[in-house]
């Protein structure tokens, strides 16, 4: 896989955190998530990681923590502006110990700012980051797409992607560099779109009004028969006729597609002529054409749709729970995700610490000081 042999401490956190960790253990990083001592609800998203339990609000775990980072090739960090520094782990301190560390800084507002240092979540980094306005039905509240948007993606995946590029750089420079990651800043990037596009018009109706935002009759979803739903995105004219054939509609005897004044009307026409079928007939209907009209699945639907099991785009690990393939599919070095079941807190508290070249007798002063946990260390030594 692409990223094999490349070493990662996660320190564990929230769950953008740990997605950023979960891609890159998929594509093949050796990924040891380090947890608190007897932490019970911090462990999702583990998928093909390791875990070790350690005390870093003492100064041995601190040194522990310092040690691996001298011999890893990124740190990634979820914590608020100032925590590290005043665990003492700071990039300055770890970058002397190794300059070639990624020191990956994933966190909601930033490491600078008026807000680096108050708590938040996604739909607080959705709000500043000016995308939340835009998000809604017209005449109602904004809603945030559950914690998606600035969580996962402007704040995970947006962390992967500077972890891969500081990567690829240190092969150039063979030096490492701190990654600032904020949620607000890389959810106002994915939004890139959304400005470029302002000065043309397409967002100047208010929320909810407007083509992409639920506004238009052809970009929407429609409630069937059976109380399910059909999403619709005919935005251009020749995919809209073919909306309009599968629907039974003469286009004549509507008004022109790009009338929003008459949109309203229009979806409620098309809205009752949805109501008449149920989801599964108008599938028959649209199943194969360019109207670009599909079923909203539910999870279960979308793990059996044919065309997602003819790209095996889930899977199952070890204990038969489905989740998504990793994306995006590479040819020659694809994902390998890990089958087995997600690890236990402190389940490789012992190995870990030896591939990071602490010895026998100092795991046992560790796990006798209490600053690590495993289950299995007794075992193990």
């Amino acid at each position: 896989m692409v990223l094999r042999g490349v070493r990662v401490v996660e320190l564990a956190g929230l769950a953008p955190g740990p997605f950023c960790g979960m891609v890159l253990a998929d594509f093949g990083a050796e990924v040891v998530r380090v947890n608190r001592l007897g932490s019970t609800g911090e462990n999702f998203l583990a998928r093909g990681k390791r875990s070790l339990a350690l005390d870093l609000k003492r100064s041995q775990g601190v040194t522990v923590l310092r040690r691996m980072c001298a011999r890893a090739d990124v740190l990634l960090e979820p914590f608020r502006c100032g925590v590290m520094e005043k665990l003492q782990l700071g990039p300055e301190t770890l970058l002397q110990d190794n300059p070639k560390l990624i020191y990956a800084r994933l966190s909601g507002f930033g490491q600078s700012g008026i807000f680096s240092k108050v708590a938040g979540h996604d739909i607080n980094y959705l709000a500043l980051s000016g995308v939340l306005s835009k998000i809604g039905r017209s005449g109602e509240n904004p809603y945030p797409p559950l914690n998606l948007l600035a969580g996962f993606g402007g704040g995970g995946l947006m962390c992967t992607l500077g972890i891969v590029l500081a990567l690829f750089e240190r092969t150039r420079s063979g030096r490492g560099q701190v990654i600032d990651s904020s949620m607000v800043e890389g959810t106002a990037y994915l939004s890139s779109f959304l400005w470029k596009t302002q000065p043309m018009g397409l967002w100047k109706q208010p929320r909810g009004q407007n083509i992409l935002d639920g506004g238009a009759p052809f970009y929407t979803t429609y409630k069937t028969a059976d109380g399910e739903f059909m999403a619709v995105g005919a935005i251009e004219p020749q995919f809209y006729a073919l909306l309009l054939k599968g629907l039974g509609l003469e286009s004549e005897e509507l008004p022109s597609q790009m009338s929003s004044a008459d949109w309203p009307e229009m979806k409620k026409k098309f809205a009752a002529v949805f109501a008449k079928k149920t989801k599964a007939e108008w599938c028959q209907i649209f199943d194969g054409t360019d109207a670009c009209v599909t079923p909203v699945l539910t999870f279960e639907e979308a793990l059996h749709h044919q065309h997602n099991r003819e790209r095996a785009s889930f899977i199952t690990d070890g204990e038969q729970l489905p989740s998504p393939r990793p994306a995006p599919l590479l040819s020659r070095t694809p994902a390998v995700p890990s089958a087995k079941r997600d690890p236990s807190v402190g389940e490789h508290t012992v190995e870990v610490l030896r591939e990071y070249g602490f010895s026998q007798e100092e795991i046992l002063q560790l796990r006798s000081d209490r600053i690590v946990e495993s289950d299995k260390l007794k075992a193990n030594l």
